[in-house]
């Protein structure tokens, strides 16, 4: 009996891959959602993964840089897509992502002072072009561009606390322009996009610490020109 079942399940087994493979990947396949993106307008939603970075730039030259412990957060979202032509669609796809980053100074021996961590909760606002390759067989490679803004929940820039009270501050709003690339795999009864894109910030986030009589000179933020976020993005989409 167990003999039996175990030969229906492989036989199961093997009637499915072969007809996944002939989907998707033979000389000849059939044709999924034939019609599905010559639609004007579409919409899906995404989870995924990131991993954000702060870039700094200073005002003098130093020995050691500020150092990033970078962490893996999560993104969830949804997408609106219009279709311009038959290779190029406009994208809308805001969602809520979440990171966390540990950042470390240099020339500071209490971990008080050289420890600073930045949590992030983001409302992600991207509107990108996606520019589509020739559909071969349920397969369709894309680029992706555009630009984006984010409003960060979790800014503290309202606060009078600075670093001297262990308070790291930053904007609540950046901008930033994204680039990447990604599949449209078709299948029979949904799309499925995985892709992964680079966020690059072009607005400085940082706020400076306060200069007071008692402190007019900041070791954490006096000698930094600007710090932006980048970011790796890796998206599953389902439309």
């Amino acid at each position: 009996m167990k003999k039996t079942v175990v030969l229906i399940l492989l036989v199961l087994s093997t009637q499915g891959y072969s007809q996944f493979a002939k989907s998707m990947f033979s000389k000849d396949p059939i044709i999924n959602l034939e019609n599905w993106q010559k639609q004007r307008l579409y919409f899906g939603y995404y989870l995924g993964f990131n991993s954000f970075d702060f870039k700094f730039d200073y005002k003098n030259v130093v020995q050691e840089d500020i150092q990033v412990k970078k962490t893996v957060g999560f993104n969830v979202g949804v997408v609106a897509d219009v279709r311009l032509q038959e290779y190029l669609n406009l994208r809308f796809e805001p969602g809520l992502y979440y990171t966390k980053r540990n950042l470390y100074f240099p020339n500071f021996t209490s971990e008080s002072d050289y420890l600073r961590e930045v949590n992030s909760t983001y409302i992600h606002f991207p509107l990108l072009l996606k520019f589509s390759a020739l559909r071969t067989g349920n397969i369709r490679p894309y680029l992706t561009g555009g630009l984006s803004t984010t409003l960060n929940l979790s800014s503290n820039s309202k606060s009078k606390d600075d670093n001297f009270e262990g308070k790291f501050r930053v904007k609540q709003w950046t901008n930033a322009y994204e680039i990447g690339f990604g599949i449209d795999i078709f299948s029979e009864y949904f799309i499925f996009s995985p892709s992964i894109r680079g966020m690059f910030g072009i607005s400085d986030e940082l706020i400076r610490d306060n200069k007071t009589p008692e402190n007019p000179n900041s070791p954490w933020t006096d000698n930094i020109d600007s710090m932006k976020s980048r970011a790796i993005l890796i998206n599953f989409t389902f439309h």
